[in-house]
């Protein structure tokens, strides 16, 4: 194993994003959250808005002058949605879980690359089970996730042997991302999800893999998950 050095985490200040800053504390590292709210855990922290590709690029650079010029690590977490059925979502809606979940995920990794190929350090990304499986009401969600798979798989090639790429692909967790949602699109009471902190273990075990060892895919749900949205 390796030590997880200086992490990246987007979507850092709740969440599962949250779960790996403790991680890798935990571990013996040093997490830098990238989020549009501040983090109620004292932590590094760069406050963008990664619908903003320019500002997500620009939170990364100012996160690796932070760290000495070092990331180690790279963990995107910061996601949203907009449920409901194509033609009653707003354009501008569902433009957003794209530029969100996709570009911003592309425009932090895009930023950190020539510091991860400089440490042969690992990038995480982020996608869900709504990424290899599809549901209806959930058209932006699951095109910006399927997407990503796409993203990493592709990035794993573009980058083997140099740094270190694994896609994370995650079920329902017990976290606030369910709150804003219509009654309708929250998981029932008797849905099985998992534990952030269980997910964000398995995102530590991935980051602290030695150069030219990589855990290439993790598909991390609720033995019992549903196919609620």
């Amino acid at each position: 194993m390796r030590a997880l050095g200086n992490v990246l985490i987007t979507g850092g200040a709740s969440g599962l994003g949250a779960a790996v800053v403790a991680a890798v504390r935990e571990n013996g590292g040093r997490p830098f959250v990238i989020d549009r709210a501040e983090p109620e855990t004292p932590v590094d922290f760069v406050c963008a808005d990664l619908a903003d590709s320019t500002a997500a690029e620009r939170a990364v650079r100012e996160v690796a002058e932070r760290a000495g010029g070092r990331i180690d690590g790279v963990f995107t977490a910061a996601g949203t949605d907009a449920c409901g059925p194509l033609d009653t979502v707003s354009t501008e809606k569902w433009e957003q879980v794209i530029r969100v979940n996709l570009l911003g995920t592309a425009a932090v990794v895009r930023a950190a690359l020539p510091h991860l190929k400089q440490s042969r350090g690992t990038v995480v990304t982020c996608a869900s089970t709504l990424g290899i499986k599809a549901v209806g009401d959930a058209t932006a969600y699951c095109a910006s996730k399927f997407a990503i798979v796409g993203f990493t798989r592709a990035l794993a090639a573009e980058t083997a042997g140099i740094v270190g790429v694994t896609l994370l692909i995650p079920g329902g967790m017990h976290t606030a991302f369910f709150d804003d949602r219509d009654e309708q699109y929250k998981p029932p009471p008797d849905a099985k999800l998992n534990k952030p902190e269980d997910v964000a273990a398995a995102v530590a075990f991935a980051l602290s893999q030695p150069p030219g060892c990589e855990v290439r895919e993790m598909v991390i749900c609720a033995s019992e998950e549903g196919s609620w949205p």
